[in-house]
This record gives C-alpha cells, sequence and structure tokens, in this order.
C-alpha cells in the first residue's frame, strides 16, 4: 500500500499478520496565499492563525502529522528548529484583518482533488479551513479541478489560496526553498507566486558552494 491513509494503519497495526512499519514523512503540505492577490502581510498573517491546525492533524491525519512551521521537514538538514509557528488566535486574526482594512473578505479556497501523501483528505481540509474563515467573518468558496488542470491553473496564479503540498526529491534543502519558494520558481511550484530579494539571494548563494556547513547556515537564516 503506496500511500495510505492514517485510519488504514491503525487498521493494518491490529492484524496480527500485517507488520507495520513507520517513518516521518520526507514531505509538506501546506495552504499557500497568492501575495499577488491577498499582498498584505497582516491579511495573510490573520488566514493562518485563524485556522485551528491542531484540529485539522486530528480530523485529516487522525493524529499522524506534524504541525509544519518551515518549508521543509524536520528531518532535512539544515531545518531551522528555532522558528516557532504563530498561535491559533481568531481574535488577533479579526484585528489583524480590521487594521489591513480587509473586513468581510472574500476568496477562493483551492482543495486538493487528489489523495496524497501529505494530505490524505483534501475535501475535510478545505472544509474545516472554510469554518475557521467563517469565524473571523471571511467568506471561502471551495473550489477544485482535475489534479492537470489544477496545477496548470496555479502555475498561472489563478487561484486565492491553494491547498497543495511537496514530497523531496534528493534530499537536498534546495528541493524544497529553491523549488517551492524562490523568484525562479513562480511560474512553477512557487503557488505563493512570492519574490524576496533577500530570501532568493541567501537561497542562491546555498547553491552556489558545498560547504555543508555554510550552506546550513545560509538556509536556516532562509528560513
Amino acid at each position: 500500500m503506496a500511500y495510505p491513509r492514517p485510519a488504514e494503519v491503525e487498521a493494518a497495526k491490529k492484524d496480527a499478520k500485517v507488520n507495520v512499519m513507520q517513518q516521518p514523512g520526507f514531505n509538506v503540505g501546506y495552504v499557500g496565499y497568492n501575495t499577488k492577490k491577498i499582498p498584505k502581510l497582516e491579511v495573510r498573517q490573520a488566514l493562518d492563525m485563524a485556522i485551528n491546525k491542531d484540529a485539522i492533524i486530528n480530523a485529516v491525519y487522525q493524529g499522524a502529522g506534524t504541525k509544519a512551521t518551515n518549508p521543509m521537514p524536520p528531518t532535512q538538514w539544515s531545518y531551522n528548529k528555532n522558528i516557532k509557528d504563530a498561535p491559533y488566535n481568531p481574535e488577533k486574526a479579526k484585528e489583524l484583518l480590521k487594521k489591513a482594512g480587509a473586513e468581510n473578505l472574500e476568496l477562493t479556497l483551492w482543495q486538493l482533488p487528489v489523495q496524497r501523501p501529505y494530505n490524505p483528505n483534501g475535501k475535510l481540509m478545505t472544509e474545516m479551513i472554510q469554518s475557521d474563515w467563517a469565524k473571523i467573518g471571511v467568506k471561502a468558496k471551495i473550489q477544485t479541478y482535475e489534479w492537470a488542470e489544477y496545477l496548470k491553473r496555479a502555475k498561472t496564479g489563478e487561484h486565492d489560496v491553494i491547498t497543495v503540498g511537496w514530497t523531496g526529491d534528493n534530499g537536498d534543502p534546495d528541493n524544497w526553498l529553491g523549488a517551492l519558494l524562490s523568484c525562479e520558481a513562480i511560474g512553477g511550484n512557487n503557488y505563493a507566486q512570492w519574490c524576496n530579494k533577500e530570501f532568493n539571494d541567501l537561497v542562491t548563494q546555498g547553491k552556489q558552494t558545498t560547504d555543508t556547513k555554510k550552506r546550513t547556515a545560509l538556509y536556516e537564516k532562509a528560513q
């Protein structure tokens, strides 16, 4: 079974004839905010802190997931352990939206149309996010497409917010930071349409040296 759902893993554990071997996944599932359509940082921060991520981990991953704080998994070398996630705080989220002049916000929330190792139930996840955002006055319209069309449209930046993810290809930090967030990845896997010169320079420098210690310092700073 290539990508069993969390519930299937638990069922397999109860079967005496099945030997279940587990290890942390080398992937990240995330909510991508299109910075071209949601340019204000305060709005993106508000949307993020309004999502009850613990509830999603329990319901969608049945407790088998780990809350992401970086754009790479903890098992990736150069992962910055000092970065902390913003706590779940709907009231603070409302304040940020008011400050940004974005009350009564309406947006599209794209639902992952397939089961992936980083998201076993895209429908449930988007419905939970939609419900969380409604509590802070944000109206999200869930939208989806066939998988190939989903990716094609996402690369052109049609979405406001997208649920997607990434599984590491080669064990290198650039396969996360460069592939997902560099300026060069816009039009590719940078679904956030985000381009930051300081970040991009750090990632570029990381690719230009083979010194692991120097690369680690650069990638930790980039995160």
